[in-house]
């Protein structure tokens, strides 16, 4: 049985450089002590139709957005029912596309797996492969656009424009720990659906998840008759429609640390955010091959979150601790299976390379690399 453990209010501030939540800014953490006011007040539909309208704006979409309370997983329930009848393929390459057929699985969708090892990146050819010599018709592919638990940057680009041959079958992808932060033409690739998490490559704090929906999705779902209810995108969007609000209570405050870091997002821009971010994913790179080596299959490192391969074998927790405890600072382990034998940084959100450099020297330090 788990025991109560009572929250303190004496605990030391860590900066964080896992894969998510990051770095909020200080502005953005004070949005959120605005009094108080009602989801159906006209107040409401200022902040909501302000903050979709801004992220179409950044993304550089004409879809649909539907920004609501929770996390990204959300949408992997989401899109499953909105857009399966019963066939879909998952390449899975690991933890978090595992996961996603997981999800299919338990609501009692039919999934077949293209799988990976651990550390390889979807191919777009096995892709067209496996579609055009399935004895069944896939509904949907789900894909995972950043496998933060290899640091895989799979191409969804490619494998979208794979699937537009394919209009009945429908694109959903995960971007959970790289939109925001590393750029895709959503539009142009022929993406029908692809979600994210705000505490993530936003740098905005946890509780929201944004999901694009292009047209034929929509379409798709109000073809279909039954979907989620309540991450449905005939729901969601028609209750914008209509309302310019969400359809359930939402967490406001919350919202409002959105419109303010969207701000910054759009000050910033879409291709410089981009930009930045490939910077640091270049600076941990070279760093990593001085003293270690990256994990991921090369050409398909992600650009947010590096996974690195413990070649010299340092105590992983022992120097996770020691930088904590030492120069306040927080950085991951590996996950699942390879947990014991790499690490992992997340270089996303407000972060830059001269902050991530203040991380590597800290681990350079108490390893004693």
């Amino acid at each position: 049985m788990t025991k109560k453990r009572e929250y303190r209010d004496d605990y030391d501030d860590k900066t964080l450089y896992i894969p998510g939540p990051t770095e909020v800014r200080e502005d953005v953490i004070e949005a959120m002590t605005e009094s108080t006011f009602g989801h159906r007040m006209d107040r409401m539909t200022d902040l909501y139709t302000t903050i979709v309208e801004d992220t179409k704006e950044f993304l550089g979409t004409d879809n649909e957005v539907v920004i609501l309370t929770g996390s990204g997983t959300e949408f992997w329930e989401a899109t499953t029912l909105n857009l399966v009848d019963e066939h879909v393929l998952v390449p899975t390459c690991g933890a978090f596309s595992e996961r996603y057929a997981n999800v299919a699985e338990r609501l009692g969708k039919t999934v077949h797996r293209l799988e990976y090892e651990w550390g390889e990146a979807v191919k777009p050819a096995d892709i067209r492969e496996a579609v055009e010599s399935a004895d069944v018709h896939y509904d949907m592919v789900a894909g995972v656009m950043n496998e933060s638990s290899t640091g895989v940057r799979n191409p969804i680009e490619e494998i979208g424009d794979v699937l537009s041959e394919y209009p009945d079958t429908y694109f959903a992808v995960d971007a959970v720990s790289s939109l925001g932060g590393d750029y895709v033409d959503i539009d142009e690739h022929g993406i029908d659906a692809i979600f994210a998490s705000t505490q993530k490559a936003f740098a905005m704090p946890p509780g929201l998840a944004v999901c694009v929906v292009s047209d034929d999705a929509y379409d798709r779902e109000v073809e279909k008759g039954d979907s989620s209810w309540y991450g449905g995108f005939r729901r969601t969007i028609d209750y914008y429609d209509r309302k310019g609000q969400t359809h359930s209570t939402p967490a406001i405050p919350i919202m409002l640390a959105y419109r303010k870091q969207m701000k910054h997002m759009l000050d910033e821009g879409h291709r410089a955010r981009d930009e930045r971010h490939r910077e640091m994913m270049e600076y941990v790179h070279d760093w990593a091959d001085e003293h270690f080596a990256m994990f991921p299959e090369e050409g398909y490192e992600s650009q947010t979150v590096a996974c690195i391969e413990n070649t010299r074998g340092i105590d992983v927790a022992a120097t996770i601790e020691g930088v904590s405890e030492e120069y306040d600072m927080a950085f991951s382990n590996g996950y699942g299976d390879i947990g014991e034998e790499t690490f992992r940084i997340g270089h996303m959100g407000e972060h830059t390379v001269e902050s991530v450099k203040e991380l590597t020297d800290a681990i350079e330090d108490v390893a004693d690399l």
